[in-house]
This record gives C-alpha cells, structure tokens and sequence, in this order.
C-alpha cells in the first residue's frame, strides 16, 4: 500500500466590512470545484511571512484595495481526504479595514470578481464554507 502524501496549508482571510457591506470575492475557474462561489478575500501565508502580511497582500492582489489588519477573529480548520491528496487547512479569519486602493477584479489568478455586497443580498449568492463562517461573524446579531 501507498501512503498517501499529506497536504497542509495555512490561510489568511480578511473580514472587510463598512457599514452593511461585506467585501467579498467570486472563485475562478482556476480552481474548478468551486468557481462562481464567493469568498473571503485572502489565500496561503508564505514560508517566512506573518500571516498579517499574507491578509494585506492577498487581499490587495485580489481586490486592489489595501487593507490594516485587526484583531483574528477565529481560527479555523478544515479536513479533506475527498481529493488526491489529504489536506489540512488553517484559515486565520482577521478583522480588516479599508486604508486606500481602488476596487478592481483580479486578472489570472484564484478569484476574477471582488465586490461590495450588502447583507440583504447574500442569500442569492453561492458562498464557500470560509465565506459563510465570515458572513457570520460579520452580521452577527
């Protein structure tokens, strides 16, 4: 028997709200399982990066705004063996607030939409599990 390799990866995801509105972004079709669901703007940490830089770089590649992190809002941690590989993700949720930047969609990457959404529209939205767990934080109450 072949044991499989093991896959971990930790994420940085940003909680960028203003008002009712929560910044979002639409998955591409580089990552076929989930294109067209939104998300939370954010990705991978690099080796050697805080994972408060991975928050302000991912989400200015991905939305062209710059953001300040705040306080980590939770931590969470998912497992899939469904896939070739095992994996483990940690996903850091952190508070996040607008500093400068303009809105724009990012060009070739893992999203290709970002957007304002107000809390009345998310029901019509297809959200991943990361993006559900942000939807919540953000409105709870």
């Amino acid at each position: 028997m072949v044991a499989k390799n093991k896959q971990q990866r930790v994420s940085a995801y940003g909680l960028v709200t203003d008002a009712d509105r929560i910044l979002l972004c639409r998955i591409s079709p580089v990552l076929p399982r989930w294109v067209g669901q939104w998300t939370l703007p954010g990705g991978g940490v690099d080796f050697g990066e805080h994972p408060e830089d991975a928050l302000v770089r991912e989400v200015e590649e991905e939305t062209g705004l710059y953001v300040s992190a705040g306080a980590i809002e939770t931590v969470d941690s998912i497992f899939d063996q469904s896939g070739d590989e095992p994996f483990h993700g940690i996903r850091l949720i952190y508070r996040a607030q607008q500093v400068g930047g303009h809105l724009r969609d990012e060009a070739d990457g893992t999203t290709d939409r970002a957007c304002w959404w107000r809390r009345n529209e998310l029901a019509t939205l297809a959200l991943v599990d990361i993006a559900q767990a942000g939807v919540g934080i953000a409105f709870a109450g």
